[in-house]
């Protein structure tokens, strides 16, 4: 039978029908254990514990954005020390639409901005310290990130969160710095009026707190009242130092939040826990009605809650309160939570992307995947990239329900997670049947946790195969979501068990999908001797991964194409110069297409220059490797390339590669000379490449004749940023 809950009222009393049979006390969100109670009385506790509306809506955000911005982006450091002067944040443009439009299409809900990292440097205009972007170049000192962040938010229909981290390196390390300076606890009025800066909310508050404490309060105020309305707080749990036995009155900042910002929840307290790491690693079972030695409600401290067993039914036995409390799995798609560069800085790709999002959001968690913007104010073109990707395959793959039009209990496929089916008894059968036959790989399942809690502990999902039952995928417990992934399966009869449970489950939703795994990206090579590799574009990413989730590449055939001409690819070639075209395909299906044009072979040739620093020889700008790259010495101008080729040579175009790292010695402008005998030279061409720092890719100059020589020069007439060296990673010459 089906009971259809209109609105999340959490009373044992709206409950009628068979429905109440499945509840035998009220649901509440924090449930203590009696020293009373049995094995059987905790487990039906456990089955009465049922989110907070805020955490609901959390659950249902699913997929969430982080973004770590900062003084570290300039730096290149992970965590800053304090004392950094505020001239380093040297912010020239900021695009927040680019942000959030990027977030938008990855399929994400929210963002949360780091207004203030370790460092203490603060990213909105605050009324209580000058260490921050009010002292800044940035807009000469006006600028205002959070605001701009929150605009952008708006106009994107994406929800705002804020991380303002407790711990301050800049109050512990200046001389006036208030964190740990022993300061007594007395009665401080919520905000502190500063004059000429007024509040247009004029909520107030009393708190008995001490220097550190009010001064984290007014800028929490700040935070929650001039930036529209704030959907999540994250506390984050590190402490690179401590000062003077600092404590923290959370009981002061929970009062505070909850009145400011009613539907917010808090990360690192009793709404929202931490996943145990910074890899993406998720557990095969994650529970989200957890044990508590303490009360949760009053607890001023929440420690790490990571271990595999955590909300099993042993743990459970030996707690004081149960209480509800889903899982962030929080990682970054780069290495580092801070934007470095392009180079060395290894991007996550949009397989193992979502990976993590199926792992996590389809096990009973929430994912916030961390993309930090760069020195330009910008994602990275890499990082969007990879999100456009993986919202596109999570738009092909959920947005269809091929069980929409099957025979079965209505309450479980009207997406409405207020209807559900009340399972009877274990080892119970849920049977659904389409029209036609179906293919699919994917089934998402979820319980109706706000109402009757998390039951089902064991279950499987079956399909009639050749008119014989299999059992297609096993799993442990459901909750808010679960994503059963299997090899693809067809047929027109499926069936879910429950193996065992808490109480009778209540089933709110099954689907079925379809996900279309992609053949691999490819990557085209070419080494100084002119031999050719095609190959799955490496995945390096390295950082905190969990290494057991990495997928292995598949073995995939490879097509490529060659003056119009498609083959298959079986082993490297030799080519002199032209453009190479290559896919791969896996079980019919066609990958993206990868395109690389290469110039003349510049085996033999020689390279000179005006300069070069230590090891970075000019040879090294023709050596087929872009890994590599010429640098000349700090010297004045003008700084020039000279190369020797074997031969004359009819050349229409030449292209420069610039080293990414080397920001501040691109070269921007130039002439192009060439010479009879490397003696006298005559300009035949001036060159001029605009947003080399913004967008170090190749460039390609093109003659308006073909020039023939067989010495030619590069003479440099202006750098990015003023620079005073010059730097190529690749130089090439193109016939044709």
């Amino acid at each position: 039978m089906i009971k259809k809950i209109s609105s999340l009222v959490f009373l044992f009393s709206i409950f009628s029908g068979f429905a109440q049979q499945a509840i035998e006390m009220p649901v509440s969100n924090t449930i203590k254990i009696q020293d009373s109670d049995s094995k059987s009385d905790i487990i039906t506790k456990a089955a009465h514990v049922v989110p907070t509306q805020n955490q609901l809506t959390a659950l249902k955000d699913g997929f969430i954005a982080f973004i770590h911005f900062g003084p570290n982006t300039f730096t290149k450091k992970e965590w800053g020390t304090g004392e950094e002067d505020p001239e380093v944040f040297q912010l020239e443009n900021l695009d927040t639409d680019q942000w959030c439009k990027a977030i938008k299409d990855a399929g994400m809900t929210k963002v949360i901005f780091t207004a203030k990292h370790h460092d203490g440097f603060v990213l909105w205009q605050s009324r209580y310290t000058k260490q921050g972007i009010m002292s800044s170049p940035f807009r000469n000192g006006e600028g205002d990130i959070m605001k701009a962040l929150a605009k952008s938010c708006e106009k994107y229909g994406l929800k705002l969160g804020v991380y303002l981290s407790p711990a301050d390196l800049y109050q512990i390390e200046n001389k006036d710095g208030l964190y740990g300076n022993l300061s007594e606890a007395s009665l401080r009025t919520i905000p502190r009026k500063v004059e000429g800066r007024p509040f247009e909310n004029k909520t107030t508050f009393e708190f008995k707190v001490d220097d550190y404490n009010e001064y984290f309060l007014n800028q929490l105020f700040e935070l929650l009242t001039e930036y529209g309305p704030i959907h999540e707080v994250w506390f984050d749990g590190a402490h690179p130092k401590r000062k003077g036995g600092q404590t923290y009155n959370y009981a002061a900042w929970k009062e505070l939040i909850h009145t400011l910002a009613p539907e917010a929840v808090i990360f690192g307290k009793e709404d929202i826990r931490w996943g145990g790491n910074e890899s993406g690693e998720t557990r095969k079972t994650e529970w989200n009605v957890i044990p508590f030695k303490g009360n949760p409600n009053n607890l001023e401290v929440f420690g790490d809650l990571t271990a595999d067993t955590l909300g099993n039914r042993s743990q459970l036995y030996d707690a004081e309160y149960l209480h509800y409390q889903p899982a962030e799995i929080n990682t970054s798609i780069r290495e580092g939570w801070f934007y470095r560069d392009e180079e060395t800085q290894k991007v996550r790709s949009a397989d193992d992307v979502f990976d993590i999002y199926e792992r996590a959001v389809g096990g009973n968690a929430i994912f916030l995947l961390n993309m930090p913007p760069n020195r330009e104010g910008l994602l990275s073109p890499e990082d969007v990239g990879v999100l456009k990707e993986v919202g596109e395959r999570l738009e092909e793959t959920y947005a269809e329900d091929l069980f929409k039009e099957a025979e079965a209990n209505e309450a479980l496929l009207d997406n409405n997670l207020e209807t559900f089916k009340i399972t009877k008894d274990n080892n119970e059968f849920i049977n659904i049947k389409t029209k036609q036959p179906v293919t699919i790989n994917r089934v998402l399942l979820q319980e109706a946790v706000a109402t009757h809690g998390e039951r089902i502990e064991e279950h499987s999902f079956e399909a009639k195969i050749n008119g014989e039952w299999q059992e297609v995928a096993r799993a442990s417990n459901v909750g808010f979501k679960r994503i059963l992934r299997f090899p693809e399966i067809t047929s027109n009869e499926f069936r879910l068990k429950i193996l065992q449970s808490r109480l009778q489950p209540a089933v709110a939703k099954i689907s079925a999908h379809f996900y279309k795994k992609r053949p691999p990206q490819l990557e085209i090579s070419r080494d100084s001797e002119g031999m050719v590799r095609i190959e799955p574009k490496k995945d390096e990413f390295t950082w905190k991964r969990d290494m057991s989730q990495v997928p292995e590449t598949a073995k995939v055939e490879i097509k490529y194409s060659l003056d119009g001409v498609t083959q298959s690819y079986k082993d490297s070639f030799r080519l002199k110069e032209g453009t190479v075209e290559a896919y791969a395909v896996k079980d019919s299906l066609q990958g993206s297409t990868a395109s690389r044009t290469f110039g003349m072979l510049k085996q033999d040739w020689k390279a000179t220059a005006d300069s070069f620093s230590g090891e970075n020889s000019p040879q090294l700008a023709i050596d087929a490797n872009e890994n590599t790259f010429w640098i000349s010495g700090p010297k004045g101008s003008p700084h020039y390339l000279e190369i020797e080729m074997q031969q004359k040579k009819q050349i229409k175009a030449f292209s420069y590669t610039p080293k990414a790292s080397e920001k501040m010695s691109m070269i921007e402008k130039g002439e192009i000379k060439i010479s009879e005998d490397g003696e006298e030279w005559e300009t035949v061409s001036n060159f001029e490449f605009g947003n080399l720092i913004n967008d170090p890719t190749t460039r390609t100059h093109y003659f308006e004749e073909p020039i023939n020589t067989r010495f030619i020069k590069i003479e440099v007439k202006r750098i990015a940023g003023d620079g005073k060296t010059a730097a190529a990673a690749e130089i090439d010459f193109y016939s044709k």
